[in-house]
């Protein structure tokens, strides 16, 4: 028997960032995350440049000193995994160059 997780649509995962935005940053840089990684599934290379963009810019207002830092509080968003550690050199190194 197999499981297959349903992935979130691009316009659920928007939705979700929205609605973090408002109550934790974080959760909001990981969903941002997300979302430049589904853009960049469905070949819409400029989105997931955008929203890399975006996740960069929620990260910079923490601290990212120590692995605990950086470290994601979920294995996934919508189904999109995520890495262990969310930092701009992940960023970079999934999404190329990203100013």
């Amino acid at each position: 028997m197999s499981s297959t997780t349903r992935v979130a649509s691009v316009a659920e995962l928007e939705n979700v960032f929205q609605q973090e935005l408002a109550t934790d940053l974080w959760a909001a840089a990981e969903t941002a995350f997300a979302l430049a990684t589904r853009s960049r599934d469905l070949g819409e290379w400029e989105k997931s440049r955008e929203w890399a963009k975006q996740c960069l810019t929620l990260l910079a207002g923490f601290p990212d000193e120590t692995e605990g830092d950086v470290a994601t509080k979920r294995v996934s968003v919508g189904g999109v995994p995520l890495p262990n550690y969310l930092h701009e050199g992940v960023l970079r190194d999934r999404f190329g160059d990203i100013d």
